[in-house]
């Protein structure tokens, strides 16, 4: 049976004055027991069970954040020490091409990198052949593509276009399905590159990226001319 615009109008007023005192049913207790409250699955319950199961729900999802919370703590806590130890190494590295060399076997070994990549602007003294290195002039027209890349001296994450994959990782591009950038000012780029799309993608944090290549940049002037 349908309610007409009388009865309508008085279970509004009556809903707002509940919504004004939520302790009333406080001093009715069997009537917060008997009242019904339909559910959008399954059969309607009583007014302290619909309650109890929304206290519930609130609490399941409560804990299932809190376990993101700390997942996500725990996960910092490592990339902070690896971050640190990463910055140790190169400190202690006593020349440019040493300090490469960590740079790549740190993001290779410590933070699982499938494929690392550097390209520097200038040569390196002691390193004549390796395949994460090249050396690319900053003025060369094949880094076109990231010029405004190179201009903004952000890290960046996320699938590459295949003109950028092609230039980083040569022959192995392919097998390259996300990358992680950063940019090194006056000195070049290290990219890391993953074969799970998701592994870096546009938007997650690059706090701990900034601060590697912001100690790569530092271990290296070290040794500039």
């Amino acid at each position: 049976m349908g309610f007409d615009q009388t009865e309508r109008l008085g279970a509004h007023e009556v809903a707002a004055w509940l919504r004004r005192h939520p302790a009333f049913l406080q001093q009715f207790p069997d009537l917060a027991l008997t009242l019904v409250v339909p559910r959008e699955n399954g059969p309607a319950s009583s007014l302290a069970g619909y309650q109890l199961e929304v206290l519930r729900d609130k609490n399941r999802e409560l804990s299932r954040r809190l376990q993101e919370l700390f997942g996500n703590a725990q996960e910092n806590e490592r990339l902070a020490v690896r971050t640190h130890q990463l910055t140790l190494a190169l400190m202690k590295q006593d020349s440019a091409a040493a300090t490469l060399r960590a740079m790549a076997a740190a993001l290779a070994e410590d933070f699982h990198g499938d494929l690392v990549r550097i390209v520097s602007f200038h040569p390196v003294a002691g390193i004549d052949d390796a395949e994460w290195l090249q050396v690319i002039a900053e003025g060369d027209r094949r880094l076109d593509g990231f010029r405004d890349l190179l201009g903004s001296g952000e890290p960046v994450c996320g699938r590459l276009h295949p003109d950028k994959n092609a230039l980083l990782y040569g022959l192995r591009a392919e097998d390259v399905q996300s990358s992680a950038l950063l940019v090194l000012p006056g000195i070049g780029l290290v990219a890391v590159g993953s074969r799970d799309p998701n592994r870096f993608f546009p938007g997650m944090g690059t706090l701990f990226l900034r601060m590697m290549g912001e100690a790569l940049v530092a271990g290296l002037q070290r040794f500039a001319a």
